[in-house]
């Protein structure tokens, strides 16, 4: 069974607590950049250490802290991108609605107007039979019914 948990994302103070914990910094020259991405980009404390974290010993605070730097752009550039797309399908979406509902407007406009070009056409079918029975009743006083029967 799979569980989804949701975490809050890392703000700049709790970064200061993870570099202070990893890298044994207080503070440095990128941290100022550091706290405009968080603000900007959604990412867990979790990723964030994980950056921090020295990969090798030959690394120092620094190459973490650009490590950092470049996670959070790209995790910026992806969540930019990505709600671009969304944004492009739902506008698709939203056409896509439009057009059925015009096309649905359309069919309903067209039913009403061949109903009522029936309506019409009914009257004038009325007229006829109207016509065609008048012309019985005077083909009766002739002699001839309408079955081909001349006796009376």
């Amino acid at each position: 069974m799979d569980k989804h948990i949701e975490l809050s994302y890392c703000s700049f103070e709790a970064f200061k607590v993870l570099a202070k914990n990893y890298l044994d910094l207080k503070s440095h020259h990128l941290f100022g950049r550091i706290d405009i991405l968080l603000q900007e980009t959604k990412m867990t404390p979790a990723d964030v250490a994980e950056n921090l974290m020295p990969k090798s010993t030959e690394e120092d605070g620094e190459a973490c802290l650009v490590r950092l730097v470049e996670a959070l752009e790209e995790a910026k550039v992806k969540a930019e991108e990505e709600a671009k797309k969304k944004a492009e399908e739902e506008a698709k979406a939203k056409a896509e609605e439009e057009a059925k509902a015009k096309a649905e407007e359309e069919e309903k406009l067209k039913a009403e107007k061949e109903k009522e070009e029936n309506g019409k056409e009914g009257v004038e079918v009325n007229e006829e039979a109207k016509e065609n029975g008048e012309d019985n009743k005077h083909s009766e006083t002739n002699g001839v019914k309408e079955n081909g029967d001349i006796s009376h």
